[in-house]
């Protein structure tokens, strides 16, 4: 089954929530995960695309906030994931419409999730 993750908004700054999920992700051997920048860069071996990925992933988890999230809602729009995880700050009306698709929104923290095994 694909347990694939999509960062959406991942940055190479370790102050940088996207930063320490990628590298909880990989010591908590989540495979593959996938990273959209808009800037070119790798977290723990895991490059940076700075365009959304031609496929379909199982859970992408958001970095970026509600004014910025229009590219991220037309590739969900065409590869529909199974969850979304939206990180603190980034909750939006995007929510409904995926639930309205049947896909499962998370209003959660990726790191927590990971932390308390709910991932």
């Amino acid at each position: 089954m694909n347990k694939s993750t999509l960062v959406v908004g991942a940055s190479e700054n370790p102050q940088r929530y996207s930063y320490l999920a990628i590298n909880r992700l990989v010591e908590n051997k989540v495979q593959p995960i996938y990273a959209v920048s808009l800037k070119s860069g790798e977290v723990s071996g895991v490059p940076f695309m700075t365009e959304f990925p031609d496929f379909k992933v199982d859970t992408v988890t958001l970095y970026v906030g509600p004014r910025h999230q229009e590219a991220v809602a037309a590739y969900m729009e065409k590869y529909p994931p199974n969850r979304v995880i939206f990180n603190p700050g980034t909750e939006s009306p995007l929510m409904d419409s995926l639930k309205s698709k049947g896909v499962a929104v998370l209003p959660a923290c990726t790191l927590v999730m990971l932390a308390s095994n709910q991932y």
